[in-house]
């Protein structure tokens, strides 16, 4: 029987638990402590539309880490998560771009940095947990 994301090894099923499990918390301090997420902001977004986008990115990680978490929805979690990831690295970038939003942010401009490259660590997560299929033997 192939390796499928419903049912993979034991080692995929910790990785998928935890990645849902972070996006669901990442997602949560979007509600708690909006403010945090204020910096990362582009100034080329209007500033009327900051705080909704980041309650709208924090509700859609909220949706992927629990989509993932069931099998009905795992893969368009998944991939909605993907999307997300790519939605927001221009928000990422400006803060690693941007010293003063970085010093905002509460993290050196070397952390930040070494952020962007976790964009496809985490999108290489959600694949090999939640789409990959291994074919069969």
């Amino acid at each position: 029987m192939p390796d499928t994301p419903a049912t993979g090894s034991p080692l995929r099923r910790r990785l998928r638990h935890g990645l849902g499990a972070f996006f669901i918390v990442a997602g949560l301090a979007h509600f708690v402590a909006p403010h945090v997420y204020d910096p990362m902001m582009p100034p080329w977004l209007p500033e009327a539309s900051h705080r909704p986008l980041i309650y709208l990115s924090g509700a859609a990680e909220i949706a992927g880490g629990v989509g993932v978490l069931l099998t009905r929805f795992r893969r368009a979690a998944a991939w909605g998560l993907i999307a997300l990831l790519i939605a927001i690295f221009p928000a990422n970038l400006h803060v690693a771009l941007d010293p003063a939003a970085g010093a905002d942010f509460g993290f050196s401009q070397t952390v930040l940095w070494l952020r962007l490259p976790f964009q496809a660590v985490f999108i290489a997560w959600i694949w090999w947990t939640c789409l990959h299929r291994r074919p069969p033997a």
